[in-house]
């Protein structure tokens, strides 16, 4: 399998692009930079490439080099751009989870007890028919703008498809004889769900798994860009962008360097998820 998973173009490039992501990630603070948040009134709207002292939070100052530039606010977008990749690679891992957990213990529910698949499947109707992104921008300002909010937010909207999905995985899985044997012996049925039923269905949750964790990168974004997402003072590309749009004229870098971090990062998803799907989904492992 990880064979297959490394001769598919499109899953290799997804996931080295995504672990050099994660790597830039986990040693932004070891990569020249300073304090996201820290703002300097010396260096406000910094020309990219320029070096100077930066003032510290602690009232020390240190040399630096503004490889992205500065904001209107004095603070150091590089490192604001490395510290929100952070933050979107979080979102999109607790987005992924939490919608692929739900959705898969509503999917089997539904799936497998009838009395309670109408119920259900009527209330993921019912969610279904909201957009997207006006039900996470209701949940957002009901819940207030937190990092786990956000997550809840973001995820939430994606359950429906993760449940129809998974329901109709079980409709099918319930009917086969492993199944039906297993039932025979008398096996209780959170075991039959969790042995049987589950296992056969982590390929589609996986697959799934992927797109949903870059529609969540996209709509963090969205929603940090309109001002409802996390507060300015965690980085994330999306908040960089909606800073920069004033000056855009004057100083593009501003919302181009956090967009050019953005788009690969949704299509190495992407590209991940196609990967995954190619290999795992014996309709397209047929033509590998």
């Amino acid at each position: 399998m990880l064979k297959k998973l490394w001769r598919n173009s499109a899953f290799r490039f997804g996931i080295l692009v995504l672990l050099a992501l994660l790597a830039l990630a986990l040693a932004a603070p070891l990569l020249g930079t300073v304090d996201p948040s820290a703002m300097d009134s010396a260096h406000i709207n910094t020309v990219r490439g320029t070096r100077g002292e930066f003032a510290l939070l602690d009232g020390s100052s240190v040399a630096h080099t503004f490889w992205m530039g500065a904001d209107n606010f004095g603070r150091d977008i590089y490192s604001r751009v490395l510290y929100g990749t952070r933050t979107s690679l979080l979102v999109a891992a607790f987005t992924a989870a939490l919608a692929i957990g739900l959705g898969a213990v509503l999917g089997m529910l539904a799936g497998y007890f009838r009395a309670v698949d109408m119920l259900l499947m009527r209330v993921m109707d019912g969610l279904m028919a909201i957009p997207a992104i006006l039900l996470a921008i209701a949940l957002v300002a009901a819940l207030g703008a937190q990092l786990w909010t956000v997550v809840v937010a973001i995820a939430i909207p994606e359950v429906p498809r993760v449940t129809r999905l998974v329901r109709a995985l079980v409709l099918t899985l319930r009917e086969e004889p492993f199944v039906e044997a297993a039932r025979a012996l008398a096996t209780p049925t959170p075991l039959v769900l969790a042995r049987h039923i589950l296992p056969n269905a982590l390929a589609p949750l996986i697959v799934q798994g992927t797109f949903i964790a870059a529609s969540a990168v996209l709509t963090e974004a969205i929603l940090s860009f309109l001002g409802l997402g996390l507060p300015a003072d965690i980085p994330t590309w999306g908040n960089i962008m909606a800073e920069g749009r004033v000056q855009f004229t004057q100083y593009p870098g501003n919302v181009l360097f956090p967009a050019l971090f953005l788009v690969p990062t949704v299509l190495a998803i992407n590209l991940l998820g196609d990967g995954l799907r190619d290999v795992l989904d014996p309709k397209f492992a047929k033509r590998i």
